[in-house]
């Protein structure tokens, strides 16, 4: 780690132990691990816009600092919270001026939590990043889909952060207790890191406020020099005492939208608007409650009730249109709706078994009949040849191959015990025997 002045002591842990170079840099293999994508790009020593799209505590700020200072470029950062229009321009123009004084890369301008950006003050990038003035990487806990206008998204690439995993995480307990100026020095014994896993939720930043936390009240109460033995107990008992003392940065609503989304898929109404009047009084983004709805009705009701779907869309259109406070009303209405819905996540396992399908198998090739064949060379060579169209057939449905040769017989979509579910298996069944009987 990087050598600490006295300055630093004054920091949060979680600062003092920002990674300066990628070496240090934990997690986000697939980002940054030998030959991948961010890594060739940093190592070549030219990088364009993109995106970092993560929850928090993953290291997207930390990445972008990192670049900046391995490319030796002018950084330049905004917040998207307290920067308006004008500091966007200002920012551009000092970029620009800085082109004309050197070569190499152009000026990095690093925009944090961009969703938050409105649409002028993201029209206002769109010119620089085009004509590369700067070399922009936002970073977002939202869905950039929802939240960047398409012509900027178009521009930059887009890199998912994923929560940090286990290992990852106790990597970072142990470089915190050896290498810290501050903790190095105390005799720390960490006995069992269950609860420390557990509320970190496979945050970094979080996890490191946490050791904060409990090390610092231990040490109060035992006196200096005594060991600090940490228990999940006493991990435990000291956030019971200090339920916001380790929510720094804001972070307390992932806690709550956990709880909410949890409570909907639990099917407890009650529960699930108590959380939500918890992020209303609290002054949550409202579009930010009912995305996490439009969402829950895929994943946790899905095929038992498809009509969740289209009422939870109603709902984030509604608060689109109209606004606080009557937009409460229209979110408490799709709350109680989800809540008291059957429940099934088919649909929420089938993809996720047909991706990991593709990528164990590979691009397997499209059978022949299944082939567009707008050229008489392709109908020459087979495409389309044997392809039967099902609105031939009695009932639109006649047997045939969909599936590569390869797996042929491969189930990917498992109904559930729900009425409606069984019913299309019913159909299905109907349609292809066997194949469909569970």
């Amino acid at each position: 780690m990087h050598q600490l002045n006295d300055k630093d002591m004054s920091q949060p842990l979680a600062e003092r132990l920002r990674p300066r170079t990628l070496d240090e840099y934990i997690g986000q293999q697939h980002l940054v691990g030998p030959g991948a994508v961010l890594r060739r790009m940093i190592d070549s020593g030219h990088i364009s816009s993109f995106i970092l799209w993560g929850p928090p505590g993953v290291g997207k700020t930390t990445l972008a600092h990192i670049i900046a200072n391995r490319l030796e470029t002018p950084f330049y950062t905004l917040s998207a919270v307290t920067s308006g229009v004008k500091d966007v321009r200002d920012v551009i123009e000092k970029a620009q001026k800085s082109r004309f004084f050197g070569q190499g890369p152009s000026p990095i301008l690093f925009i944090d939590e961009i969703h938050r950006f409105s649409k002028s003050q993201q029209d206002s990038l769109l010119g620089a990043v085009e004509r590369g003035i700067v070399t922009l990487i936002g970073a977002t806990t939202e869905n950039p889909s929802f939240e960047v206008i398409r012509p900027l998204l178009s521009r930059c690439q887009l890199y998912v952060l994923k929560s940090l995993e286990k290992d990852d995480l106790l990597k970072l307990l142990d470089r915190a207790i050896h290498t810290d100026l501050e903790l190095s020095q105390l005799d720390i014994d960490l006995r069992e890191t269950g609860a420390l896993m557990r509320y970190s939720g496979g945050d970094a930043r979080k996890l490191l406020n946490i050791l904060e936390l409990v090390v610092g009240q231990q040490t109060a109460t035992a006196g200096p020099g005594q060991p600090v033995i940490i228990t999940d107990a006493l991990v435990e008992d000291c956030l019971q005492q200090n339920p916001l003392a380790y929510d720094k940065d804001g972070e307390m609503h992932y806690d709550i939208i956990s709880a909410f989304i949890k409570s909907i898929r639990g099917s407890d109404p009650d529960a699930a608007l108590y959380w939500m009047a918890r992020m209303i009084e609290g002054g949550e983004d409202p579009q930010f409650i009912a995305r996490r709805m439009v969402i829950s009705a895929s994943e946790d009701i899905g095929l038992a009730n498809p009509n969740a779907l289209l009422l939870a869309n109603a709902a984030f259109d509604t608060v689109m249109k109209i606004g606080w406070p009557e937009a409460r009303i229209a979110l408490a209405e799709a709350c109680v709706y989800l809540a008291t819905s059957p429940k099934s996540n088919s649909a929420y396992l089938g993809i996720d078994s047909a991706l990991a399908l593709v990528r164990e198998t590979g691009n397997l090739p499209v059978p022949l009949h299944l082939r567009n064949a707008p050229t008489k060379l392709m109908k020459q060579l087979g495409y389309s040849d044997g392809y039967k169209y099902p609105h031939d057939y009695p009932g639109h449905f006649t047997p045939q191959q969909y599936l590569p040769d390869a797996i042929t017989t491969q189930r990917l979509w498992h109904p559930q015990h729900s009425p409606a579910e069984e019913k299309l298996c019913q159909r299905m069944a109907e349609y292809w025997g066997e194949r469909f009987r569970d």
